[in-house]
């Protein structure tokens, strides 16, 4: 089964593979089947083509994939652009939401510590 372009493992229950495509979580996964009104535990390989249908159509009512990541790339820009604050940490790469960074964005920045306590910084001899 194809949505938008992307294949649904097989081997997985609907609602999980639903997930695959960028743009539809477990929340969104599961609603689409419920309003189409398939079963959850259900492998995509047991579907009907009317069952298939009913799903795509079902997903393609939101913004996925393509024109979901262009949406939040062009929201991005317009943060850099008027020069907010929330544009300047993402121009940085820096954690955007007033989340501390001493200790804890080393997702974010690379996992890098330099300093340990007091300032010093720490040799490895090896």
């Amino acid at each position: 089964m194809r949505i938008i372009g992307i294949t649904i493992p097989d081997n997985k229950q609907l609602w999980v593979g639903l997930t695959t495509v960028y743009g539809i979580g477990y929340t969104r996964a599961r609603s689409i089947l419920k309003t189409v009104g398939v079963a959850e535990n259900k492998k995509p390989t047991d579907l009907t083509t009317d069952e298939e249908n009913s799903i795509r159509q079902e997903a393609e009512k939101f913004a996925l994939e393509g024109t979901l990541k262009r949406e939040v790339s062009q929201n991005i820009k317009r943060l850099k652009d008027v020069q907010s604050y929330r544009g300047s940490r993402h121009a940085r790469n820096l954690p955007v939401r007033g989340q501390r960074t001493k200790t804890n964005s080393r997702t974010r920045r690379g996992n890098k510590r330099t300093t340990m306590g007091s300032g010093r910084v720490k040799v490895s001899k090896t």
